[in-house]
C-alpha cells in the first residue's frame, strides 16, 4: 500500500513538474530554443544568400566591395547600373546600393555606433527571450528570431564590407502627388532602398508590439474579472 500510494505521489510529482516545466521560463525550455534558433537561422540564412546573389547578378557583372575602401570614403557609391523591373508596374526593382546607415538609410556614417548599438539590442533580445518569455510563448520566439536575424544580417555587413548591402527599392518611379518631395529632395513615394534584414527585422518587431499590447489586454481583463468575482457577495 505504502508503495502504491509512494507511486502515485511520484507520479503526481512528475505531472506537476511537466506543467511547471511547460509553461516555465523559455530559457529552460528546448523547444523554446529550437524555435527561436530555427527562424534566426533560416532568416539568417535567406538575408545573406540573398545579398550574395544580387550583388553577384543584378548589375551584370558581380560587384565585389573593398571594406577598406567603403570605410574609408562614406560617400561611396557603386558603379552605375540600371538595375532590374522584378515586379510591374513599377511596383519593385532590384537596385544595388551600399548603405552607411541604419533601416531605410537613417544615420549616415555612424558604422561604429551602429555596431554597438547592434551588439546591445541582440543582448537585449536574447535576455527578453529568456526571461521576458515563457516556454509555450512560441509567436514571441518567432519573432525574437526574425528580430535577431536581422540585427545580426545587417551586423555582419557593417563588419565585412564596412556598409550594409541592400537591394529592394519598392514602387520606383513613382512620385509623391502635389509635387511634394522629402527632406532630402527625392519626390519618389518610397526613395529608399532595403534588404531581407529590414524586412524581417520590422516584422518581428511588429509582432512583439502585437504581442505586447495583447498581453496588457489579456491582463487588465483578469484584473476586471478578479475584481468582479472578489465583489460578489
Amino acid at each position: 500500500m505504502g508503495e502504491v500510494h509512494g507511486r502515485v505521489r511520484a507520479d503526481h510529482g512528475e505531472e506537476q513538474g511537466s506543467c511547471v516545466n511547460a509553461d516555465g521560463p523559455a530559457w529552460r525550455s528546448p523547444r523554446a530554443w529550437a524555435v527561436l534558433l530555427c527562424v534566426w537561422a533560416l532568416a539568417l540564412g535567406a538575408d545573406l544568400w540573398s545579398k550574395h546573389a544580387a550583388f553577384a547578378t543584378v548589375a551584370g557583372d558581380p560587384i565585389i566591395l573593398a571594406p577598406r575602401e567603403v570605410v574609408a570614403d562614406p560617400s561611396y557609391r557603386l558603379p552605375w547600373h540600371s538595375g532590374i523591373r522584378v515586379l510591374s508596374p513599377d511596383l519593385l526593382d532590384f537596385h544595388l546600393v551600399v548603405n552607411h546607415g541604419a533601416v531605410f538609410g537613417i544615420g549616415q556614417n555612424a558604422r561604429g555606433m551602429f555596431i554597438v548599438l547592434t551588439v546591445v539590442a541582440v543582448s537585449v533580445g536574447l535576455f527578453l527571450f529568456a526571461f521576458w518569455t515563457r516556454a509555450r510563448s512560441t509567436l514571441a520566439h518567432v519573432a525574437l528570431g526574425l528580430v535577431l536575424a536581422g540585427g545580426i544580417g545587417n551586423l555582419y555587413d557593417r563588419i565585412t564590407f564596412g556598409a550594409v548591402r541592400d537591394f529592394l527599392h519598392m514602387l520606383p518611379r513613382r512620385d509623391l502627388p502635389f509635387n511634394l518631395s522629402w527632406p532630402g529632395g527625392s519626390r519618389e513615394i518610397f526613395p529608399w532602398v532595403f534588404n531581407i534584414a529590414d524586412v524581417v527585422l520590422l516584422i518581428g518587431m511588429a509582432i512583439l508590439i502585437l504581442q505586447s499590447i495583447r498581453a496588457d489586454a489579456a491582463a487588465r481583463a483578469a484584473s476586471k474579472a478578479a475584481r468582479s468575482t472578489a465583489a460578489q457577495p
